[in-house]
């Protein structure tokens, strides 16, 4: 261990590792503790990040270093976005400034960042698949001396997931996972249901082991407690009570929301440093309001994240009529399902990227019964510091393979009112995808032709298909490019799936088409509008590429995969140029 601190150093410049951490005085961890506090709001503050979610970790983390003797033994956060503390005392406390910055430090555990981080995980309810796997392995190699450890909130539990692995795991006599349960009543917004009011009776009548609860902002009796459990033979839980955003006092009068997530802030306030301009979630659910004025039939659902997605104003203006499923995403398209077979018409608002988790339901329990359920996808394309998994780029590929499932992508916030009020009227399943990005400002039609918005209209050589969010992008290229001679058309269908006929008769009257999306060009929107093309059509899909997309600026991502004016115009000349 490094020498003790002297009057300029900080006990937690003196902790390297999990090794320095377990040689620590027990006197000293309630200091480690609150100068963590420190770090985290320092850097968090000024960068953006998730706070709430890692103020209430500290003693919890502390206590698992301790106890457990990572990487030799597996420790597994879910969600992942509470992992910061975990990194902290891994060694990366200098890597903090590059937080959730292109080329940085990420904001959930990576495997490429360091041997402690087990699994690249960040969507929730995963950790204790993991968990049973990993054990089922070291049992299999005769390793199970190799703790596993799965720290998971009592906000995943809602996930229906986490309960298949519960299940598995309770039969799990000779693989003792520890399963750390930081119940804090919360995921992004307070958890509700019987889970939530009955975990410790529910766990231990699955058979678990059940020690708790434990004040989880006590370093000792957590420390305490996970020793116990180390030494038993069969799967155990220590059920930790605590508190979001516990030890700093702007998180902690934040009862929304408790500073999940936020962006760069002003430490002693907890206020953000720019107000930051109108975003598309706050035109979605300006229009959800009125809409539901008028039609009594909608419905909204959420996943846990009401807040986040735009519909707690509509909670609070028609609270019988708004239900949060918690983190069940699968649950929450079936359920929308059931009450649109008894005539209301639900709008599910989730994430695009958690889409993903719900797709045999959209395609089996939805779109195959013709049913009359809006699916708005917020976060849809590129979102920025949240990396790989947070990213909601495939979308438009996984939602072109439904019949029946038509899709709108508005490109201003004017178009999104439009086509919202035009999705819940439309007696059969519908998409509304829009960026995490502000609003803008409108992007007038110079006319509407054939059911096609056209932006720009300078000749015939290029026809510019311009998907979404990707048509001001599109409009300063045909700008830049009729300054060269080359004449150029931009549409936007506004309705991108199926494509509509009047674009297939558009493109079969230009040598060129272009189609432009926020999503991956495999299997995407342009690769639907070659299809629907006749042959000898020539066409050039750009978007993003088939790859996991690291995290860093949506400007500086989208620029890398060439969605700006310039990188379209670019690629334009250089096709006309074969």
């Amino acid at each position: 261990m490094a020498a003790p601190p002297g009057l300029d150093e900080s006990l937690l410049q003196t902790i390297t590792g999990p090794r320095d951490l377990r040689l620590l005085p027990a006197a000293h961890l309630g200091t480690l503790a609150r100068e963590i506090r420190e770090f985290l709001i320092a850097k968090v503050m000024a960068r953006g990040g998730h706070l709430g979610s890692n103020l209430g970790m500290v003693e919890i983390t502390i206590a698992l270093h301790r106890v457990f003797h990572s990487p030799e033994d597996t420790l597994l956060f879910d969600t992942g976005h509470q992992a910061y503390v975990h990194k902290l005392l891994t060694g990366r406390r200098a890597d903090f400034d590059s937080l959730r910055a292109h080329g940085g430090l990420s904001g959930y555990p990576s495997r490429e960042e360091s041997p402690h981080d087990h699994i690249d995980n960040s969507h929730a309810s995963t950790a204790l698949a993991y968990a049973d796997g990993i054990a089922k392995a070291r049992r299999l190699k005769g390793e199970e001396s190799r703790a596993v450890v799965a720290v998971v909130g009592d906000g995943a539990l809602t996930g229906g997931l986490a309960w298949e692995s519960l299940n598995n795991l309770s039969d799990g006599e000779g693989r003792p996972v520890v399963i750390v349960l930081n119940d804090n009543g919360r995921s992004y917004a307070p958890t509700h249901g019987g889970c939530a009011r009955n975990l410790g009776t529910l766990l231990e009548n699955l058979g678990f082991v059940y020690l708790g609860p434990v004040d989880g902002h006590d370093v000792a009796a957590v420390e305490r407690a996970l020793r116990t459990a180390r030494t038993l033979p069969s799967p155990s839980v220590v059920h930790c009570k605590t508190r979001k955003g516990y030890g700093y006092r702007p998180a902690e009068l934040d009862l929304g929301e408790h500073m999940h997530a936020i962006p760069a802030s002003d430490p002693r306030t907890g206020r953000p440093l720019s107000a930051g301009g109108r975003t598309w979630t706050h035109v979605f659910s300006e229009q959800l309001c009125a809409l539901g004025e008028a039609r009594p039939d909608l419905v909204a659902i959420t996943a846990a994240m009401a807040g986040p997605t735009g519909l707690e104003a509509f909670g609070r203006r028609f609270p019988g009529r708004m239900f949060d499923v918690g983190i069940a995403e699968q649950h929450a398209m079936v359920s929308a399902a059931g009450l649109a077979l008894e005539g209301f018409h639900p709008v599910v608002a989730v994430y695009a990227t958690f889409l993903n988790r719900a797709f045999d339901q959209v395609l089996l329990d939805v779109a195959m019964q013709r049913l009359p359920v809006t699916i708005v996808l917020d976060r849809a394309g590129i979102t920025g510091p949240d990396g790989p998994s947070h990213h909601g780029m495939w979308d438009l590929a996984i939602l072109s393979a439904i019949p029946g499932l038509r899709v709108a992508a508005p490109r201003d916030g004017r178009r999104l009112r439009e086509l919202l009020g035009e999705a819940v009227a439309v007696e059969g399943p519908t998409v509304l995808r829009f960026p995490k990005a502000g609003a803008g400002t409108e992007l007038a039609a110079v006319e509407r032709s054939d059911d096609l918005d056209v932006l720009w209209n300078t000749g015939d050589d290029v026809l510019l298909v311009a998907l979404g969010a990707t048509a001001e992008a599109c409009v300063e290229a045909a700008a830049t490019l009729a300054e060269e001679g080359v004449g150029v058309r931009v549409v936007d269908p506004r309705w991108v799936l199926p494509v509509a006929p009047g674009l297939v008769r558009a493109a079969a009257a230009h040598p060129l088409v272009v189609t432009v999306e926020d999503g991956v060009v495999a299997g995407g929107a342009g690769a639907a509008v070659g299809q629907a093309c006749a042959g000898g059509t020539r066409l050039l899909h750009l978007g993003l590429p088939h790859a996991f997309i690291p995290h860093g600026s949506r400007e500086r991502l989208l620029a890398d995969a060439g969605l700006t004016g310039s990188g379209i115009a670019h690629a334009v000349r250089k096709e006309l140029a074969r």
